[in-house]
């Protein structure tokens, strides 16, 4: 028999149990976005101009100047691209979710055409074009040098080893490291695809998975240098990038709009 209940009183709804399975809904939706943004960020840029950018640099330059330069360009346009893509989500989700997969499929169209029609040097291109724009920023950063002078030496070494130790991390090196991804990264396909994760992703789970993705792949570059750029097929990478967007906008064949991920 059910309890009796005080005149006046009502039944009180289970509150944790609506708490627990809401809480287990936003890990779930975390989880699959950090998953989806990990995934296609590291398919996107191993191969990328980005990745090029790093090896190159870091085989002639201070590898953790590089490195800290790049991720902060590839970090502040992750945390950009997600604000773009949560800026959508005012739009109703139905639509984001079915718009944001069609691009997927285009995406994953797209890239395995690129892969089929690539040819296995195709990379080669690429990073002897990622060299000449390097070694046209050094030849203007010599001239910048020659036109400012050698510095003051009458100030003494008392005064230049503290400047050295306080602009490791802002020297050219490292300016020249942020711009060259910046740039190299506005409009590329990794950054179209963050925004389109954040429209219907977690916007958590994609800055993350985001940023761990450029780390990974960044810090490949950075380690790694010319012999990963040299060994690494190109060709295989878009293919295996193709399959995997697709995969994404197979799924969402199966998984419902109002889902939460």
């Amino acid at each position: 028999f059910p309890p009796l209940l005080q005149k006046g009183s009502s039944p009180v709804a289970p509150v944790h149990i609506v708490n627990e399975e809401s809480a287990d809904k936003t890990n779930l939706g975390f989880i699959h976005a950090f998953v989806a943004a990990i995934s296609v960020i590291i398919v996107s840029e191993l191969g990328d101009k980005t990745f090029f950018i790093a090896a190159i640099m870091a085989m002639r330059y201070n590898r953790l100047t590089v490195l800290a330069g790049a991720m902060l360009a590839l970090g502040l346009m992750t945390c950009l691209s997600v604000l773009f893509g949560y800026a959508t989500t005012v739009i109703p989700r139905v639509y984001t979710y079915y718009v944001s997969t069609a691009l997927f499929a285009i995406f994953g169209i797209r890239m395995l055409r690129e892969g089929l029609k690539m040819s296995p040097d195709e990379g080669q291109e690429e990073l002897e074009e990622v060299q000449a724009e390097i070694k046209k920023k050094d030849e203007e950063l010599q001239r910048t040098k020659l036109l400012n002078g050698p510095g003051d030496v009458e100030s003494g070494p008392g005064t230049t080893i503290p400047q050295r130790k306080w602009l490791h991390f802002i020297s050219p090196i490292f300016v020249q490291a942020f711009t060259l991804t910046f740039l190299a990264e506005w409009g590329d396909r990794s950054q179209l695809t963050t925004i389109v994760l954040a429209a219907r992703e977690d916007p958590y789970g994609v800055a993350v998975g985001g940023t761990v993705g450029h780390c990974l792949c960044t810090g490949l570059a950075v380690i790694g240098g010319r012999m990963i750029a040299q060994k690494i097929s190109v060709r295989t990478v878009t293919i295996i990038g193709g399959i995997v967007f697709l995969a994404f906008a197979f799924s969402a064949l199966f998984i419902s709009p109002d889902s939460g991920f």
